[in-house]
């Protein structure tokens, strides 16, 4: 048996990866064989290859490093030559793993089948959980949907057997909750489908969210491009108690950092506070991280992680985390871009919106705010659960609640839904009996899934146009983003503060002062929630919902029928033809916020998004018009009529007049949808010329063979008019940090000439030329 010294600083175990062992030594020389989940038998942890890489960097920087440094600079691809300098450097990665969910897995799929790959190159897996539209109840809304999504769930299915990943059935939970239950670990490099996948930092990894076009990279075989993020430390002091959440965390970084402060970097929480925090609760805050723009949130390794590791049958695990402790915390003295300061002692109950998830409301001027501002105060519905809360330390606290009011004979005035994260949560709360409280206040168990989180929501009891309040324990509240009701005023804030809020059906309800009253005319005080951080019985994991993928499923067929309206094959974009880009029409100049779900929203159209032709048809329909403010109303500069955005770029792509797009700033927030990228492309746009870019959708942009542009000056965002003609020259040139000449010409004959910037690097140059990112991957698997 051979043994090998990788490091004097470190200590780990065996670890098999594949066909591939590496052998670590440890300070106790104990060696063992760690499984990383009951789901990948043949997948191994190793700190090893982490640990050694980092030993590299440490002696090439010749100082401390964050957490977020070590596991980043921890999978890279060329340690010893990487380029290294924070949001500068673009960083060759190799991540562990890959999960998608089955509304952009489909298109992730698609994209993998047409590189003709045999099978994925790293350990990936599909969760089928945005699918799934909720109305009347958990059992009744998920065999709706299994009939409805038929034909996307076995293709799904299929082609996961076929090219070797894990498939989670409709059921199974939301994708986030899934994979801290059974595959995130301290030092885990994973990259979702999804802008949520952060979540996942509650455990101590870095876990990023993305677009198919990375997915399919990685699945590939190839290494990850990232900018090297920065890091803004979070230092907790204090601790939680009371009527404090670990969501009020997250609500108060929201309200410091906005929805853009966090954009290309990375939070790092540390200090004393974090130990007051269970492992679910960290989740939460690294899971809304996204709402300001963060490439990731993570906490540092501690004994909660250890906790919930062994609650959840990963206890060996955690006793090998434990022996590399050292690589899973700062070092002493770690440089952080920006410092928060937090005093959980002083943190009171936060309830942020509405329409942005930055607004922050303390409980306690929350009447007063809603009153001044007008918002209504009456409360329609209350919905908790989600992937941001619903861990069994959050129904614990919520049905404490629910127990006190129904000991005075009180039921929730406000329509109230539970959404459970997981099979695994649902079947444990059920077992413990905190499902009934809930339900016996009036509560609605819904199926396991994302449902009115992501606006998978028939909802019946207003009309669209309404004025109306809700308050969630969800993570987003942007316009129309629950129920397409832009007239919605969404709140969010925990899911105690929520369930404690549908008791009164009220806003100007403070639960830390104000009373309630019971059935028989009484007053009385509701009490601090309590729940058990972890079940004293463990998990329940309910019925089986994993398909596990054959060893070889070479001889699976997948069949896409070209009449379906639900799937269809790509073809690839075409290749740059070499010339400037000249006298593009302005399809819409876009007016203040522009999210992914202005641009490609959800909803009903998540059922379309394994068809690009047919999703495309929702392409900016919530965006305003910068011209006449109307939402899906331009006028088509070829024929003078005005119509919908998609028809009229449909028009211009049959004319062969390319277009471009102009935005505003921080463009592309929200979610992770590369269709908000696709769709534009695929519709005959050219560029997107904005004043600042989310990091996902910018990326996306570039994946797909768009040139994403920012003003130089943002004032230029008022120069362009909307009936204007653009011209980007010389992009013959087109070189990294090189600002590329834009000409408006305007109707009256006049122009302008300014500048644009651009973030491409050489090889995202190439992806532009070659027409895609997988255009360019098929160049070079044919090499």
């Amino acid at each position: 048996m051979m043994w090998k010294v990788l490091s004097k600083n470190f200590s780990g175990g065996k670890a098999l990866l594949g066909n591939t062992q590496r052998w670590i030594s440890t300070s106790s020389s104990v060696w063992q064989k760690v499984t990383i989940s009951k789901f990948d038998q043949d997948r191994y942890l190793d700190y090893g290859k982490m640990a050694e890489n980092v030993a590299i960097v440490k002696d090439r920087l010749q100082q401390p490093l964050t957490l977020s440094e070590k596991i980043v600079y921890g999978h890279l691809d060329s340690p010893k030559t990487q380029d290294l300098v924070r949001g500068e450097s673009y960083l060759n990665l190799r991540p562990d793993r890959v999960a998608m969910q089955d509304a952009t897995a489909q298109m992730a799929m698609l994209q993998f089948i047409s590189s003709g790959l045999p099978k994925v190159a790293v350990p990936s897996t599909i969760h089928c959980d945005h699918l799934i539209e909720a109305q009347l109840g958990a059992e009744q809304d998920l065999e709706t949907a299994k009939q409805l999504n038929k034909e996307v769930y076995d293709f799904l299915a299929t082609s996961a057997a076929k090219y070797g990943l894990g498939f989670w059935k409709p059921g199974s939970g939301i994708i986030h909750q899934i994979i801290l239950e059974n595959y995130a670990y301290p030092g885990l490099m994973l990259i979702g489908t999804d802008s949520h996948t952060p979540n996942g930092g509650g455990l101590g990894g870095v876990l990023i969210g993305v677009g198919g076009a990375d997915a399919v990279d990685v699945m590939a075989g190839l290494p990850w491009e990232l900018k090297c993020p920065k890091v803004i430390g979070v230092k907790l002091t204090g601790q939680l108690r009371g009527w404090t959440a670990p969501k009020d965390v997250i609500l108060k970084v929201a309200d410091v950092l906005t929805v853009a402060g966090g954009t290309g970097a990375i939070i790092e929480y540390h200090g004393p506070g974090t130990e007051s925090i269970s492992c679910t609760g960290m989740a939460t805050i690294c899971n809304m991280g996204a709402e300001v723009g963060a490439t990731t949130s993570l906490f540092p390794y501690n004994h909660r992680m250890s906790s919930y590791l062994k609650a959840t049958g990963r206890g060996a695990i955690a006793e090998l985390a434990d022996r590399n402790a050292n690589i899973l915390v700062p070092d002493e003295g770690a440089q952080y871009d920006q410092l928060v300061e937090i005093n959980l002692d002083e943190l009171e109950p936060l309830v942020n919106g509405p329409f942005t998830p930055d607004l922050a409301n303390p409980i306690s001027q929350l009447g007063k705010n809603a009153q001044e501002k007008g918002w209504p105060m009456d409360i329609k519905v209350a919905l908790i659960g989600s992937c941001t809360n619903s861990s069994y330390e959050d129904m614990g606290r919520s049905a404490s609640i629910a127990k006190q009011a129904l000991k005075h004979g009180l039921k929730a005035k406000s329509a109230f839904t539970v959404t459970p994260g997981s099979e695994q949560i649902r079947a444990t709360i059920e077992r413990d009996g905190m499902d009934k409280p809930l339900m016996d206040i009036g509560g609605v168990v819904l199926a396991n899934a994302c449902g009115p989180c992501i606006g998978q929501w028939n909802r019946q009891d207003t009309k669209k146009g309404d004025k109306n309040t809700i308050v969630t324990s969800y993570n987003r509240n942007f316009t129309g983003r629950n129920d397409a009701n832009p007239e919605t005023h969404a709140f969010v804030a925990s899911p105690e503060i929520v369930t404690a809020l549908a008791l009164a059906g009220r806003l100007d309800f403070n639960p830390l002062t104000d009373s309630l009253t019971g059935s028989d005319g009484t007053s009385f005080k509701l009490e601090c929630p309590d729940g058990d951080e972890l079940p004293e019985n463990g998990f329940d994991p309910g019925q089986d919902t994993y398909q596990e993928p054959p060893v070889d499923g070479s001889d699976i067929s997948v069949q896409v029928d070209p009449n379906s309206n639900r799937l269809e094959l790509l073809t690839p974009f075409h290749r740059w033809d070499g010339k400037d880009l000249e006298d593009a029409l302005v399809l819409i100049k876009v007016h203040g916020k522009c999210t992914t779900d202005h641009i490609s929203a959800a909803g009903p159209w998540l059922k379309y998004r394994g068809h690009l032709d047919n999703i495309s048809n929702n392409m900016f329909i919530t965006a305003t018009n910068a011209e006449n403010k109307d939402l899906n109303n331009v006028k088509n500069q070829l024929t003078g009529e005005f119509g919908g955005v998609p028809d009229t770029a449909r028009y211009y792509k049959s004319q062969g007049a390319p277009w471009v797009v102009i935005g505003d700033a921080n463009y592309g927030e929200g979610s992770s949808r590369e269709h908000a990228a696709l769709e534009p492309r695929h519709l005959g746009g050219r560029a997107i010329i904005v004043k600042s870019f989310a990091r996902i959708h910018e990326t996306n942009l570039k994946k797909q063979g768009m040139l994403p542009f920012t003003f130089s000056d943002p004032s230029d965002y008022d120069k362009v008019q909307p009936t204007d003609r653009v011209s980007l020259l010389g992009l013959a040139e087109l070189a990294p940090g090189k600002p590329v000449r834009c000409v408006l010409k305007h109707l009256d004959g006049s122009s302008d000439e300014i500048q644009l910037q651009h973030t491409m690097n050489q090889a995202q140059i190439g992806w532009y030329k070659a027409g895609s990112a997988l255009n360019k991957m098929a160049e070079v698997l044919k090499s």
